[in-house]
């Protein structure tokens, strides 16, 4: 009985000693910690994954449809070599508009179906944060955007329920 308790003793420091096998390392520098939501234009595309919104910190946005034009513009070659691309083609004249949290963007001549979800999410999440450029005092998740195709009216939308998967 003695020596059982000996060997399990002896095994027991031996586990210990030994650790968990991980070797200790010196201190790695990952850079500098986020600071938070990042600040400035984002255009949002489309890919395999859903929406992602792509920084554009040096553009001046001085009215909404000056996002539409951003939008237009596509993904830089790099962005598509990272699988963005851009879905939206509006026919006709366009306008958007915005009230505090609320933006319309009229496309009269557009057909536009809730179906079109990478579509209209692009479009609703362009104009949400266009509006917070424009306005610093709102957030881009408290923006509802209304899109007014050819047919029924869209929305209002935040941008949230298109970067839920």
């Amino acid at each position: 009985m003695k020596t059982l308790r000996t060997v399990v003793v002896v095994v027991v420091l031996l586990a210990a000693a030994a650790g968990c096998g991980i070797r200790p390392t010196g201190v790695i520098d990952a850079g500098e910690p986020v600071a938070g939501l990042t600040k400035g234009m984002r255009i949002y595309f489309a890919s395999d994954r859903g929406l992602r919104g792509v920084s554009r910190p040096d553009l001046k946005v001085r009215h909404l449809d000056s996002a539409i034009k951003l939008l237009f513009a596509g993904p830089n070659e790099s962005e598509q070599k990272n699988g963005l691309t851009n879905l939206v083609a509006l026919y006709g004249a366009y306008h958007a508009s915005g009230n505090g949290n609320r933006v319309t963007l009229d496309i009269p001549d557009t057909h536009l179906s809730a179906d079109d979800r990478l579509r209209n999410g692009q479009l609703v999440c362009t104009l949400a944060r266009a509006q917070a450029v424009l306005h610093p005092t709102l957030r881009p998740d408290d923006i509802q955007v209304t899109l007014r195709p050819k047919g029924e009216p869209l929305g209002p939308y935040q941008c949230a329920y298109f970067l839920r998967n």
